[in-house]
């Protein structure tokens, strides 16, 4: 009896595992080997800042989520200590805080992901790392949008002070 309930809740913990990569805009697989205990609690002090969930889980037990979840090629990364961050609606967010730390944390090294349901290598990660925050985007958004105003405003300030000059 003992068995079956280790079977099912290894089974049980797949399905959560795999429920999680199908619902997660962006999951970052990396490698802790190396971090002490205060490095790795401020990095799950930083993502859960940001609304990420970051476990450290079993290879075997992630390699059968990614084939209930159809993204097998994610297994190729799956060797050695794993640490898997899985991010929320912010894309950018796990990839870059977990970027952010592993540079001024050598020991942490990103080995790849998940973005919008498509495995990506260490090098997107990176690259994703690198765009500013939704935040960032729409605030930059925003300021293209308000140039056309501003500019009008200005030159119609202008005139009306050439005007008042003249008067």
């Amino acid at each position: 009896m003992a068995n079956a309930k280790i079977i099912e809740s290894k089974q049980q913990a797949v399905s959560e595992i795999s429920s999680k990569l199908r619902g997660s805009s962006c999951t970052v697989v990396a490698d802790y080997r190396g971090l002490n205990v205060a490095q790795v609690t401020e990095l799950r002090k930083q993502l859960r800042e940001a609304g990420i969930d970051f476990q450290v889980l079993k290879n075997t037990l992630v390699r059968r989520a990614t084939a209930e979840a159809e993204l097998t090629e994610l297994d190729s990364v799956l060797t050695g200590p794993t640490a898997i961050a899985f991010g929320g609606e912010d894309v950018v967010a796990p990839a870059k805080i977990l970027s952010d730390f592993a540079k001024k944390n050598e020991a942490l090294k990103v080995k790849g992901g998940v973005v919008e349901g498509r495995v990506v290598d260490v090098e997107q990660i990176k690259a994703l790392a690198a765009l500013p925050s939704r935040e960032g985007l729409l605030s930059m958004l925003l300021s293209v949008l308000q140039a056309p105003v501003r500019n009008f405003a200005l030159a119609v300030k202008a005139v009306s002070e050439k005007k008042e000059q003249e008067a």
